[in-house]
């Protein structure tokens, strides 16, 4: 469906994930989820629009480092990945408050070259008011906003010109490996030769300070991450009680990812009404929420050259918490 608004703002909302499909996604999710042997629930369900604003929360956060870090790249660097990619559009996957977005938009803009604004994002609501609020701030750009999965709905992001295709904050430390050659395979295939990507990846660091940015002093996170069996009891009829879940966050090494999970802290029952599912869960007993990949520059150049594209520059200061990496389809434009 797609629904078009010309005065004052030129607006273009593409809907390919409504209210009913996300339902019928996050029904399959906790049913495959809870009926597991570990149990787990994806990170996708954080971002009803209360977790949208308990994540807009975290990322002010004195522990949350990646948010500022990639802050000040994009601020330092806007300019030349400007001038190195000439976009005229700039698509933004996971796009939320549409906050970082304005860096990369006043450096095109500055540039000469800025048209359009593309940012995809599975809340609807979230997505247009964001939306609407920085297109009123550009004269004569459009803004084509698309609400969809990016698991599913890469094709549907609109073509033409030349586009910078930015996935930030860390958001592809989200997936584990296989998912994130299949991303970046999918994503790959969707590229015309002159676009580019831009990708914002958290790095390997002191432990202590990865395991503070996501288990803050105030209880933030927790809330956060507790706010997912809000949803899955709002969306679902369940009777999941949050407060007898412990907010519990660790490293692994091997892998190299922060784990979020909640820990039942009783012997308890869940029941789901929709799914008409029983969910035991025993004293201790976790569930796991998120993973949180952090990588190292070579091991983000490898991922994307396996992939088929061509590095155009990393960028990155001391300490080394974040990177930003800029890549093009192996083929010329």
């Amino acid at each position: 469906m797609t629904v078009a608004f010309f005065q004052p703002l030129a607006l273009t909302l593409d809907v390919h994930l409504d209210a009913a499909d996300l339902r019928a996604a996050l029904a399959r999710d906790v049913r495959s989820g809870l009926g597991a042997t570990r149990r787990s629930l994806p990170p996708t369900w954080f971002y009803d629009e209360h977790g949208s604003k308990l994540f807009e929360e975290i990322t002010r956060l004195p522990e949350y480092y990646p948010t500022r870090a990639e802050r000040v790249l994009l601020e330092r660097h806007a300019g030349e990945l400007a001038a190195l990619t000439r976009s005229d559009t700039l698509v933004e996957l996971g796009a939320g408050a549409c906050e970082k977005t304005r860096v990369l938009l006043d450096a095109l803009s500055a540039l000469g070259t800025l048209r359009r604004y593309v940012p995809f994002d599975v809340s609807a609501d979230f997505l247009e008011a964001s939306a609407t609020a920085l297109g009123r701030q550009y004269e004569g750009l459009h803004v084509h906003a698309v609400v969809g999965d990016f698991h599913r709905h890469l094709g549907k992001i609109p073509g033409g010109g030349r586009r910078l295709i930015a996935f930030l904050g860390g958001t592809i430390g989200n997936l584990v490996p296989s998912q994130r050659r299949r991303f970046f395979s999918e994503l790959r295939g969707t590229m015309a030769p002159c676009d580019h990507l831009l990708l914002g990846s958290d790095l390997v660091k002191d432990v202590a300070r990865i395991l503070a940015a996501y288990d803050d002093s105030k209880g933030v996170t927790g809330r956060f991450n507790r706010n997912l069996l809000h949803v899955v009891n709002r969306e679902l009829d369940a009777d999941f009680v949050p407060e007898h879940f412990a907010h519990v966050v660790r490293w692994d090494p091997l892998e190299q990812w922060i784990e979020m999970r909640l820990r039942s802290d009783r012997d308890q029952v869940v029941h789901v009404g929709a799914l008409e599912l029983t969910v035991p869960f025993s004293q201790d007993e976790e569930l796991l929420t998120e993973i949180s990949a952090k990588f190292t520059p070579r091991g983000v150049a490898s991922e994307l050259t396996r992939a088929g594209f061509v590095l155009d520059g990393q960028w990155g200061e001391d300490p080394g918490d974040f990177l930003l990496t800029l890549a093009h389809p192996a083929s010329r434009c």
